[in-house]
């Protein structure tokens, strides 16, 4: 059963016309990669769904209604958060209160801080620490389980491998894999193909504001003239 679908959704920057007609769905307890090169427009998507920008035309809905045009507050109550590219954790809070202060957000939350150091045993050892003097990686571990605490419905994952060093994006994918175990909704946005693949269930492949290809993970491993046009591979 789908829990989140985008109707014809076109989303503008000014005069640019970057979504052009998005359609597409995610079903309960999916995770779906959302691929394409940069400047595709993935992040505009995750925008769009979110309510951080408000789409000029279509439907994004998500338990029979149309979310397109409320407040970015209201679609996160919903159970709708996302993992920004550029991460927004708090630099002059400390680890631990970065995920006190999310606990503190939530309208409900399953989640403890100790359930997010055993998911993220990286950031045990940090919990004094103060965001901003942690690296990259630990960053990003930090925004995912800022945004697990609260117990979402569904995960949106905004390019959460780029710019990483390989061993922090080997322990980030071990996080989504158990995830994925939970059963945690998940839309994924990559360029990172490998490392999308080896998580999800089925991918759409984006290109100039348009999904060009749907399909299952053995389908587009198939395709490598999909994988040469549209994600700069050759092969996976």
């Amino acid at each position: 059963m789908s829990v989140l679908t985008l109707e014809d959704v076109h989303s503008y920057y000014g005069t640019s016309h970057i979504l052009q007609g998005m359609n597409f769905e995610i079903n309960a307890g999916e995770t779906v990669a959302l691929l394409g090169r940069n400047g595709a427009g993935k992040t505009t998507t995750m925008r769009s769904i979110t309510g951080l920008l408000e789409p000029r035309s279509g439907r994004v809905m998500h338990q029979g209604e149309n979310l397109a045009g409320r407040p970015a507050y209201e679609i996160s109550r919903r159970g709708i958060k996302l993992v920004p590219e550029e991460r927004r954790v708090f630099p002059e809070l400390s680890v631990d209160d970065n995920m006190m202060l999310a606990r503190r957000q939530a309208n409900e939350t399953t989640r403890t801080n100790e359930e997010m150091y055993e998911l993220a045993p990286l950031l045990d050892p940090l919990r004094d620490r103060l965001a901003k003097n942690l690296s990259g990686g630990e960053q990003q571990m930090l925004a995912v389980c800022r945004a697990l605490i609260q117990d979402p419905e569904i995960l949106l994952l905004d390019e959460p491998s780029e710019g990483l060093a390989p061993v922090v994006v080997e322990n980030l994918q071990e996080i989504f894999e158990d995830l994925v175990e939970e059963d945690v909704t998940i839309l994924l946005s990559e360029q990172n193909v490998p490392f999308a693949l080896g998580l999800t269930d089925r991918c759409y492949i984006i290109d100039k504001g348009k999904i060009v290809y749907e399909g299952t993970v053995e389908e587009i491993k198939e395709r490598d003239d999909l994988l040469d046009e549209y994600l700069a591979v050759t092969s996976v």
